[in-house]
């Protein structure tokens, strides 16, 4: 029997591609999760025995939060990226560093086939396929979901005809749960007027006191919570359990996909959306205009890049050494306080604050200079706009 690598998730698409490569095109299926900060110990037990009941020969969770976090969510903090102002590509990112891992394990197990269970309609089955045609082209890639352009519906009834029985509530929606945020898609997600109802939410609200965080950022990265020190990945974790019972980081992304078409999803990014204000707000204290201005820029290049599969362009990692270079002084604390369904930045305490100068204070008093300067500046700056025309 011919082996294929299947990136497994245990959700529909995945369970439903494992039944069909086996039953119906007689493949030996090793699947294959990795895992980016989206599953619990005991969620991971769950998806192994899924997966062997449905019939793989073999299934391998993959850890690679630690790699995932050091290789692209630290350059989506330093760049503050927000997808059209809002997203912060919660699996955009994930998924090009899953499908790296997937390629590296085909290969070594010599495979003959590598598959994935995106639709055709999305932006997952491009980025898979950029990947893998990069890192394993000699690897023929299998798409059923894809090729047979299936329902969900369809997908249900089929897993229900082989035994493998689920409802339709559990599968109404597709959620995918990673360390830098969770989104939800489906069902009223693909209107363009209806929200999402509450209990779609994986996080529910349940904290409605009002609450005061200090989060410290050492040259970039998120380190201490009220003081306590964490790994960068158990203070993103640990943020996303202070601020998702109130309800924060739950939004709507409307965006353009790579294959042209609008697309929409619900997501749930508490620890994301709070870590990148914050850090930005803490960036406009310590570092000067055009660092800023330039940030901006090829921040939203990075992010667009890495959310249309270029991850592994040449030019993301001249990108990734700009955004660290900025992070030198970016050291700091940003007090915070969190309500039901939203947060507010209450200021920042740091040593390299430009705010704090001898020159002076803003609408106050001047130090650095003197009423004459100012004049003699003004008539200077004036000058290319002294063309006598009227206005």
């Amino acid at each position: 029997m011919k082996k294929c690598v299947l990136a497994y998730s245990g959700g529909l698409d995945t369970s439903y591609c494992v039944k069909y490569l086996t039953k119906e095109l007689g493949l030996e299926v090793y699947s294959v999760l990795v895992n980016v900060g989206g599953f619990t110990p005991e969620e991971l037990i769950e998806v192994e025995e899924k997966a062997l009941q449905l019939g793989v020969t073999k299934h391998t969770v993959i850890e690679a939060t630690d790699e995932y976090y050091q290789n692209i969510v630290r350059y989506l903090l330093y760049g503050n990226v927000l997808k059209n102002s809002t997203y912060p590509l919660s699996v955009s990112a994930e998924r090009v560093y899953q499908a790296l891992s997937i390629a590296g394990f085909a290969k070594k197990i010599q495979a003959d086939y590598i598959a994935h269970g995106s639709t055709g309609a999305g932006n997952d089955q491009v980025r898979f396929d950029v990947v893998f045609q990069l890192k394993c082209p000699e690897i023929k890639i299998l798409t059923p979901i894809r090729d047979q352009k299936l329902s969900r519906l369809e997908e249900i009834e089929y897993l229900r005809n082989n035994g493998f029985d689920l409802s339709w509530e559990q599968a109404k929606y597709s959620i995918n749960k990673g360390l830098w945020g969770t989104t939800v898609g489906g069902a009223e997600t693909l209107t363009s007027d209806q929200p999402l109802p509450e209990n779609a939410w994986p996080i529910q609200v349940t904290k409605n006191e009002a609450q005061d965080l200090t989060l410290t950022f050492t040259k970039g990265e998120l380190t201490h919570i009220d003081e306590v020190i964490y790994s960068q990945i158990d203070a993103i974790k640990k943020l996303s359990d202070l601020a998702g019972p109130f309800g924060i980081g739950r939004d709507t992304h409307v965006g353009d996909t790579i294959i042209g078409i609008k697309g929409r999803v619900g997501f749930e990014a508490p620890a994301p959306l709070i870590a990148i204000k914050a850090h930005h707000l803490l960036e406009k204290h310590v570092l000067g205009k055009w660092q800023l201005h330039w940030k901006q820029q090829l921040g939203d290049w990075y992010g667009m890049m890495l959310h249309e599969a270029q991850y592994l362009d040449p030019v993301m990692r001249n990108i990734e050494s700009f955004l660290e270079a900025t992070q030198a002084n970016v050291t700091g604390d940003v007090f915070i306080r969190l309500h039901p369904y939203r947060f507010e930045l209450l200021g920042i305490q740091s040593q390299f604050d430009l705010m704090q100068t001898k020159s002076g204070q803003y609408g106050e008093m001047n130090e650095g200079w003197s009423g004459d300067d100012v004049k003699g500046f003004t008539r200077i700056l004036a000058n290319s706009m002294n063309q006598k025309i009227e206005v």
